[in-house]
């Protein structure tokens, strides 16, 4: 999909950009959401236009019933900037609602003032779920009009029960955006969010659609498994006998041991992602492949409670390739301000910076087309991180034909018959996940032939 009409001053009204084509999926899915009676969940893959199809649907509705607001909530920063840009296509002029409360509030309450009044035909706003939560912003809530449009965009972070309490009730008109609207581990969260925006829409566009669609560009997928080491191994051997104490032991206590259980496994699951052994491959990989520019390397799973060990490993990752290496590359956090950000993208975008080193703010929603190759150092067990982490390379860019994944898979070591079982069924969901994505691959063959082993040693050729 292309504009490919300049876009003049913005009108502050939502309209077409000149030279918009939606695809066939996108214009379903704005059928099915008025079909739905102005409410619904669309789960589509990632980097398949969302935001554009919930921009038609406010433009749509600005035409049917003259919307007189539309309110974006966003996860993170750098996705309210790419839905100011997306917005200034529209001929929206949108008032970004975060960070220091002096740069927005009093533009915020004036504007809801002129368009109650009637002085100003349409208002649009766009916030994040930190700022949502705000007394500040809840304050505000209460004057946007009857016609108004709220937008989650990565909804299924607002199915946590703080921002669920937050989403304003007076507002009829819903929609989310999510490639993976359901919370992992989380079924409450999930019925809570789509209580509030509405059931999933069709057509859900999974990734082997948007592949077939040509919204997605093709991929090579290399799985790289590797082995923990001694150390690794016995602390590996001790979270697996105490998971499988409480498994068996899940019957008789209930609450309490699922909390025990939930730890242990997070626990078990941040040993795999900081394996040593991935940084040895890692520079095995990279040592033949100096020039190559375009590629981004993801580092932890981004979680609170093991930020220090994801530091460690971003360090790490930072070290081998630009110290040892020679490569250029530069680190991409969530503590990175704007600003930078935008820099580091430029350089990137150019070849100036060969890689991207990041932790998690690149799994939602960030939008960077240029990466070409991915080295996925932390493979998340959260289904969510797997398809956005894996979407976020395939991206469509001038020039780029095909996209390359390389994916570290550490192999559960073997520990004896007792705990066979209880790893057969945490690999089997894990396993799925790499043997769907490789066989959507053009090199699918070959991807599958690397997984075999780990099918072999776990009974797990059925899959």
């Amino acid at each position: 999909m292309s504009i490919s009409a300049e876009i003049g001053k913005p009108s502050g009204i939502p309209a077409f950009p000149p030279g918009l084509q939606l695809r066939q999926y996108q214009q379903q899915a704005v059928l099915s959401w008025f079909a739905n009676k102005g409410r619904g969940t669309l789960k589509m893959a990632t980097g398949s236009g969302k935001t554009i199809t919930a921009l038609a649907i406010a433009t749509e509705l600005y035409k049917k019933i003259r919307l007189q607001a539309l309110l974006v909530v966003c996860p993170f920063r750098h996705l309210v900037i790419q839905w100011a840009r997306e917005c200034e296509f529209f001929g929206l002029q949108p008032i970004l609602a975060f960070e220091n409360v002096r740069n927005w509030y009093g533009l915020l309450s004036t504007q809801l003032y002129n368009v109650r009044s009637g002085l100003q035909p349409f208002l649009c706003v766009i916030t994040t779920n930190s700022t949502l939560i705000t007394e500040v912003f809840q304050s505000q809530l209460k004057y946007f009009p009857s016609k108004t449009l709220i937008v989650g965009d990565e909804a299924h972070n607002l199915g946590a029960p703080r921002l669920e309490e937050s989403l304003p009730r007076n507002i009829g008109l819903r929609l989310a955006l999510s490639a993976t609207p359901e919370r992992y581990f989380d079924e409450q969260g999930t019925e809570s969010l789509l209580n509030y925006f509405g059931s999933v829409l069709q057509p859900e566009l999974t990734l082997a659609d948007a592949l077939r669609l040509g919204a997605l560009v093709r991929y090579v997928y290399y799985p790289i498994l590797v082995s923990l080491t001694e150390e690794e191994t016995r602390a590996y051997a001790r979270l697996t006998t105490r998971i499988g104490w409480a498994l068996r032991r899940e019957e008789d206590i209930e609450e309490d041991n699922n909390d025990l259980l939930t730890a242990l496994l997070m626990k078990r699951a941040r040993l795999i992602a900081s394996a040593a052994n991935k940084l040895t491959a890692l520079r095995h990989l990279m040592i033949n492949r100096r020039h190559e520019t375009h590629t981004l390397f993801y580092c932890g799973d981004g979680s609170v409670e093991e930020a220090a060990a994801d530091n460690r490993q971003l360090a790490a990752v930072s070290r081998i390739l630009g110290v040892e290496l020679g490569y250029r590359v530069n680190t991409y956090t969530a503590e990175t301000p704007l600003a930078e950000r935008e820099r580091l993208r430029c350089q990137f975008e150019s070849g100036e910076l060969q890689g991207l080193v990041a932790i998690r703010c690149l799994d939602e929603g960030v939008d960077i087309p240029a990466i070409r190759t991915a080295v996925i150092l932390a493979s998340s067990s959260n289904p969510r991180q797997f398809i956005q982490r894996r979407g976020r390379i395939l991206r469509p860019h001038p020039g780029k034909e095909r996209a390359t994944l390389y994916d570290m898979i550490v192999m559960p070591p073997d520990l004896g018959r007792e705990t066979l079982q209880v790893e057969r069924n945490f690999l089997r969901k894990e396993l799925r996940r790499f043997l769907e994505f490789a066989d959507l691959a053009d090199n699918a063959g070959e991807a599958r032939m690397t997984l075999l082993q780990l099918q072999k040693k776990y009974g797990l050729l059925e899959l």
